[in-house]
């Protein structure tokens, strides 16, 4: 495998300037082909559109704020090809999945290319989980369980977006009311994507409520670091920088035991102490006969993330790195999140017709999300997801792109 010993270490870098395209008479197409009037619409009552920004170094990432989603990023191979590295849909009613009558979010192909998810990313078992003693009912739209807040969730609602007085981020916002999915208190919910010269995409999160809630929010964002989304992602090299992970059972839901991660198994994707560092092929083991594989349909699960060193602030260090040998492009994922979920695109089947007219096939993208574990407010004993009056909650991730013959130390 890709020796990555460049890689490892990166620092999070200074913001400098970034450039943004607001929408025009006439549209100009966008580096990635889209054209910015087919997200133009009226969806729940709100208007939608496109959000672009642009780099020095040519990077460019197209944002729609219904479910203030990623659409697009453009960025350079190791040849300084542009490519756009992530699945979606070139127009907006594609996201918005619609029912026969209307209703967003309710029809036969549902979508989360992109979206910043709420109010809880995940599953929650049951749909049930207590707060306060009191407990709470939520739509079970998953095998039973609740997933990514409901059928309804913010993934299909409409944010405001805004940009930054000098250009260099947006920012989705929403107001979730109480009852909201059945989730208690009204939340106000911040998604800043913010893209620096270092082609990293930035994305913070800030939310209050007025009453005991709980929140988890993640980017669930498809890559195929190829380019090519003909291209499956079981050739990608990964690394996940974990020993442990929650084991799920045959509906996808956390067991509620975290497992140490057997040296050598289709989970361990954790370089040696005693070894170069090196990356292993995500396709490699995808269909072992494992019951963890085959309950998961591959990979579908939470991986436990290493403790910061003392010192060292989570944002230091990367927690999981992806790579295309095709493209040589590798995403570097750093977060203050204690788990990532990664997800190897299991379920697309071919009915998803994304950009360009490319049917989604099975694996052909791979999520890494950013979260807390599962089914974490059934879980008194993992990292809390509880937020209270008063409180604020925060999260950041960060997704560096770089290429394999590219250092750290190289300037643009």
């Amino acid at each position: 495998m890709k020796n990555l010993t460049k890689f490892f270490g990166l620092a999070v870098i200074a913001m400098p300037m970034v450039s943004s395209c607001s929408q025009k008479v006439e549209p100009v197409p966008t580096k990635s082909g889209l054209d910015p009037q087919k997200f133009v619409a009226e969806i729940n009552g709100k208007k939608t559109g496109l959000y672009t920004l642009t780099n020095a170094n040519g990077m460019e990432v197209c944002l729609t704020n219904l479910g203030g989603r990623i659409v697009s990023i453009m960025v350079p191979d190791r040849n300084g090809e542009l490519k756009d590295v992530v699945l979606g849909f070139d127009n907006v009613l594609q996201y918005a999945n619609m029912d026969e009558n209307g209703n967003v979010g309710l029809g036969k192909t549902p979508s989360d290319f992109g979206a910043c998810i709420g109010r809880y990313a995940n599953r929650i078992g049951q749909g049930k989980f207590t707060l306060d003693g009191v407990e709470y009912d939520l739509p079970k739209n998953n095998f039973g369980h609740c997933l990514h807040g409901g059928p309804t969730g913010w993934q299909y609602q409409v944010y405001d977006a805004e940009m930054s007085d000098d250009s260099t981020s947006v920012t989705m916002s929403i107001t979730s009311p109480d009852g909201d999915n059945g989730f208690p208190g009204t939340v106000k919910a911040n998604c800043t994507y913010t893209l620096t010269d270092d082609n990293e995409l930035v994305i913070s999160y800030n939310a209050t409520t007025d009453k005991p809630t709980i929140i988890n929010m993640t980017n669930h964002s498809y890559f195929n670091l190829s380019g090519d989304p003909t291209n499956a992602i079981t050739e990608d090299s990964l690394v996940i920088f974990s020993k442990q992970m929650t084991p799920v059972d045959q509906t996808y839901m956390t067991t509620g035991e975290i497992r140490d991660i057997e040296p050598g198994s289709p989970f361990d994707f954790l370089p040696k102490r005693d070894e170069a560092p090196h990356m292993f092929q995500v396709g490699a083991q995808i269909d072992a006969e494992d019951e963890q594989i085959k309950n998961g349909n591959g990979y579908d699960h939470n991986w436990v993330l290493l403790p910061t060193p003392e010192g060292a602030s989570k944002l230091d260090l990367p927690a999981c790195i992806l790579m295309s040998p095709k493209s040589g492009i590798v995403l570097v994922v750093k977060t203050t999140e204690p788990g990532v979920q990664c997800y190897s695109g299991n379920f697309l089947d071919g009915t998803a017709i994304g950009k360009k007219g490319i049917a989604y096939q099975q694996r052909t993208g791979i999520c890494l999300e950013t979260q807390k574990y599962p089914d974490t407010p059934n879980k008194p004993e993992w990292p809390s997801c509880t937020l209270r009056p008063g409180e604020e909650y925060e999260s950041i991730t960060v997704f560096q792109f770089i290429t394999d013959n590219q250092r750290p130390s190289d300037k643009k």
